[in-house]
């Protein structure tokens, strides 16, 4: 091997035992968030319970978790059991294309949660800023309707703190370190859930 793919070698081992002690160091943080990840896991099996659903939003890579927590809840997680009523609101490309068109991009997962939501619902609502204005448009939209809001993302959660009635903002600032703890936070919160429910 050239010393230059060995040089290229060392500096890759190091970059990723570097971002290994990041990640272990950021989910020990992460348990200081226990009674919030419970009490919105609470806030899920209660709505399922009395027949509601948990809708869940987000841009990007929390559009992809929003995709994949719903699925959780309506397929399966861990173990076989009866469907859950999960909605992610970044799949229906005509809603979400039209609402843009008409409305603007920042109204297309508000407009969803009005036709959608009803009272006793949950919205999970991702934001690695806590900024998107997509997402705090849908946050107001849910408390609009009588919905609980939980509000995911970064230190100190942005804007979307204001309009959560659980915050789950994790100990991370680097975007990826959040997302990281973002989907291990909604397994948590599948697992009780799927416990709780189909105990």
């Amino acid at each position: 091997m050239s010393d230059t793919l060995q040089g290229l070698d060392a500096a890759r081992k190091a970059a990723i035992a570097s971002a290994c002690d990041e990640i272990a160091a950021n989910f020990a943080a992460l348990k200081a968030l226990a009674p919030r990840i419970a009490q919105a896991a609470g806030m899920w099996s209660a709505a399922l319970r009395s027949g509601g659903r948990v809708l869940f939003c987000g841009n990007g890579g929390s559009a992809a978790d929003a995709q994949h927590l719903a699925a959780e809840l309506s397929g399966r997680f861990e173990r076989n059991r009866p469907a859950m009523a999960g909605l992610a609101l970044t799949t229906d490309t005509s809603a979400l294309t039209a609402i843009a068109n008409d409305f603007g991009f920042e109204h297309v997962f508000a407009r969803q949660v009005e036709a959608l939501g009803r009272p006793g619902d949950v919205l999970y609502a991702i934001s690695t800023s806590g900024n998107s204005p997509n997402v705090l448009a849908a946050a107001k939209a849910a408390r609009a309707r009588g919905m609980s809001v939980i509000g995911v993302a970064g230190l100190g959660g942005g804007k979307l703190a204001a309009l959560s009635d659980v915050l789950l903002d994790v100990p991370a600032s680097k975007a990826a370190r959040v997302q990281e703890l973002h989907i291990a936070m909604g397994h948590m919160i599948c697992g009780m859930v799927e416990g709780e429910l189909d105990g």
